[in-house]
């Protein structure tokens, strides 16, 4: 199980006057636990703009056994510890201020992959403080374009060019985001108070989960963004689904009735 764990800034206009000011942006955020294997949010929470990342994060109930991928601003060494004590794994980036010293090299199987190099893998130890007593793996890695990453986790099992692969799939999270702001219309609110900013938030989600549902039930391989377009497109039209994107029948194979069953119709001898 992969769980991805994001949070993004919903910029509202000055007339908000109830919004928080965080210094950059006034607004709220939308902390989201993401599922990418279906596709799908599995946790959401509406917040302030000046509550920190984590601090939701550290609400969430803990799956055992699953991977929870985030990047670097979720630095929090109890809740770190909280998922590996319930059998969960976590990868995230290392901030510039944390120091950890390499307590075992480990050898590289497979260094290369497409996109980047893993430098090198070590398993390591926290300096600055003993309040992170669990086993830790520092991954260092370059990307094809010249960065370099370096990511922290408690997974010791998987090889290191998989952990990277699994920090990669974070992207698909800032996708969902752009998506959503883009096509479901959170650039703009219809209300100003904080419960109609708040509801509309929560009806984009919704939307977009019934148009992921309907497009599996349906079966159907279409571009999110194409399937929108059809779904809205046909809101006022009597269509299956899984015909949404083919054009109208010409010559159906039974005669349509020229009357209507709602209205008196005459025989004439």
């Amino acid at each position: 199980m992969l769980r991805l764990i994001d949070a993004t800034p919903v910029p509202l206009d000055q007339l908000s006057t109830w919004a928080d000011w965080n210094g950059r942006t006034r607004g709220l955020k939308l902390h989201v636990v993401y599922d990418p294997g279906s596709d799908h949010p599995r946790r959401l929470a509406i917040t302030p703009s000046t509550v920190n990342d984590v601090t939701p994060a550290q609400q969430l109930p803990i799956e055992a056994g699953a991977t929870y991928v985030f990047d670097k601003a979720y630095c929090s060494y109890a809740w770190w510890t909280r998922l590996h004590d319930a059998g969960a794994c976590f990868v995230t980036r290392q901030k510039k201020n944390l120091r950890f010293g390499a307590t075992r090299w480990r050898k590289l199987q497979k260094p290369k992959e497409k996109g980047f190099t893993i430098l090198d893998d070590a398993e390591v130890k926290l300096l600055s403080s003993s309040k992170l007593a669990i086993p830790m793996r520092r991954i260092r890695l370059k990307r094809d374009d010249g960065t370099k990453l370096t990511l922290i986790t408690n997974d010791m099992k998987r090889p290191a060019i998989a952990i990277a692969a699994l920090y990669k799939t974070r992207w698909q999270i800032e996708l969902l985001f752009r998506w959503i702001k883009q096509h479901l219309k959170l650039r703009k609110f219809l209300g100003r108070s904080e419960n109609a900013v708040r509801l509309q938030i929560l009806a984009a989600m919704i939307a977009y989960l019934l148009l992921r549902i309907a497009a599996r039930e349906s079966r159907l391989i279409l571009p999110a963004i194409r399937f929108a377009g059809l779904v809205a497109a046909s809101l006022f039209i009597r269509k299956p689904i899984a015909h949404i994107d083919r054009p109208p029948k010409v010559n159906p194979s039974a005669a349509r009735e020229r009357g209507s069953p709602d209205q008196i119709s005459f025989c004439y001898a």
